[in-house]
């Protein structure tokens, strides 16, 4: 019985989650990072990986101050050098981008979309889009894609049909200083079949009924299935309709929700489900550029991940679907600090390698009793977001999270995203990052790290189940064994 144990657990073992260890070096992904005096303030990015080549990488990222502009930074040897690309400006158009996006599309061509920004109040004037076929170095005139007020332009491309790109955005009727001065502003999407040349009409993703939307962003599964995940504020009117007027304080004391709509029909009809209808708000924030709830596919499985207050600090929670995001578990708290201890875990970042591993990136103030210095932090998952494997740093040291764009009023802004990409061997991160700046300078760079994953021997197919197999029989024969041989009693003669 011993040795059908021993097989069923050498078939089970070899099984093991790989171990992972962050590879040396932070190195800044933007060029102004080294420059002495420069303190422009690079956030928000996000990465994506070619499809086509493994080796070419691209990093968008906007830019808050001295000005707003946005950047893009492209990689064709793995990350290990870079280059910052111009992006070409809209003629007719004020010299002010902002909010970039960047995707791959299954054929290998890079899009790169932007707002550009007008007026001394700085409202989008419309969204663009740009096509590169050469990893980068050049990059296409700017096509029109979306007139005046987008907000919160995210731009994603099909994992399977080459051309077919998607775009949500939230559709604003009127905005004040740091405020949309109404209600009803709906997360939107449309579709390109031909690589951005045209595009269909816009349809609404949000519900009507849901006053106070922001965040949306778009993940498409393997079948054909879309998914939307966004906040709903609900009541929120201190941040959605600027009642804090930027300042810093506690957060809204009410709930807000967190939801996802699914669309089997490619963008045409759109069904809302409640992922978590009672999300504790942990922060402030400006409603232009809110924090983004994170969201991946992996077939039909869905993750979902956001920042929650209910253990009285900001912890990191995962939400799970197996049924194509018809229902979800109820939420796994990924960060492994001690619940309650004061220190704030937010901005989760999800990736999902090929092989099904689950990575999420976050910001991590563990080791600051005062809750002000950030480090970056990297847990994995082998069994569908269920249990995590034992955190990496990314970061090789912490920095302030208190400088950034709106420093000067207690509200600091550190972007609203990381950026992640997970293969099989490899998981690769990048951040806003505040080491080379102060609280006057406001300067930001784009941070970037290596999680390298090892690769066990596995046994798998027709060998582990023949194991398993021989191991339940040995079990079985043990075990009949020891019935067998257990000693009978007997009287003994007096």
């Amino acid at each position: 019985m011993l040795l059908g144990a021993g097989l069923v657990s050498i078939s089970t073992a070899f099984q093991a989650a790989p171990s992972s260890v962050r590879v040396p070096g932070n190195d800044p992904g933007n060029a102004s990072a080294g420059i002495p005096g420069d303190i422009t303030a690079h956030n928000s990015p996000t990465v994506v990986r070619n499809p086509r080549n493994g080796d070419e990488l691209a990093v968008a990222n906007r830019i808050d101050t001295p000005r707003f502009s946005c950047a893009l930074h492209v990689s064709s040897d793995g990350g290990a050098t870079w280059r910052q690309p111009p992006i070409p400006a809209p003629k007719g158009e004020e010299p002010k981008c902002y909010a970039p996006d960047v995707a791959y599309g299954a054929d290998g061509t890079l899009y790169v979309s932007f707002v550009t920004l007008q007026g001394t109040g700085n409202e989008p004037s419309a969204a663009w889009l740009s096509r590169s076929t050469d990893g980068g170095r050049t990059l296409s005139t700017p096509a029109k894609i979306l007139g005046p007020l987008s907000f919160q332009v995210r731009l994603v491309a099909d994992p399977s049909r080459p051309k077919r790109l998607f775009v949500t955005w939230l559709a604003v009727s009127e905005v004040g200083l740091f405020r949309f001065t109404s209600t009803g502003n709906p997360v939107m999407f449309k579709r390109s079949d031909d690589g951005g040349a045209t595009w269909s009409s816009g349809v609404r993703v949000s519900d009507a009924a849901r006053p106070r939307v922001v965040a949306g962003s778009l993940a498409p599964g393997s079948d054909g299935v879309l998914h939307v995940i966004y906040l709903d504020l609900a009541d929120d009117r201190l941040d959605h309709e600027g009642g804090h007027e930027g300042e810093g304080g506690p957060p809204f004391a009410g709930r807000w929700k967190l939801v996802l709509s699914r669309s089997t029909d490619g963008g045409q009809t759109w069904r809302e489900r409640v992922v978590e209808e009672r999300l504790v708000p942990t922060e402030r924030f400006v409603v232009f550029i809110p924090p983004y709830p994170s969201l991946a596919v992996d077939g039909r499985r869905v993750y979902a991940a956001f920042q929650d207050g209910r253990s009285g600090d900001a912890d990191v929670l995962l939400w799970a679907s197996e049924d194509a995001g018809t229902t979800f578990a109820p939420p796994v708290r990924v960060n492994d600090t001690p619940p309650g201890d004061g220190t704030s875990q937010y901005l989760p970042k999800l990736a999902v390698a090929p092989d099904g591993r689950l990575d999420v990136a976050y910001y991590d103030r563990r080791r600051d009793p005062a809750n002000t210095r950030n480090e970056v932090s990297l847990r994995s998952s082998f069994d569908q977001g269920r249990t995590f494997t034992r955190r990496v740093d990314l970061a090789e040291r912490s920095f302030d999270a208190r400088i950034g764009f709106g420093s000067e009023r207690g509200l600091p802004d550190l972007g609203s995203r990381l950026g992640l990409v997970a293969t099989e061997s490899a998981a690769f991160a990048v951040w806003t990052d505040t080491r080379a700046g102060t609280p006057a300078s406001s300067k930001q760079d784009i941070a970037r790290a290596v999680v390298a994953f090892s690769q066990p021997a596995r046994l798998s197919g027709p060998v582990e189940y023949a194991l398993r197999i021989v191991g339940v029989l040995f079990a079985i024969a043990g075990l009949a064994s020891l019935v067998r041989a257990r000693p009978r009693t007997r009287r003994i003669p007096a």
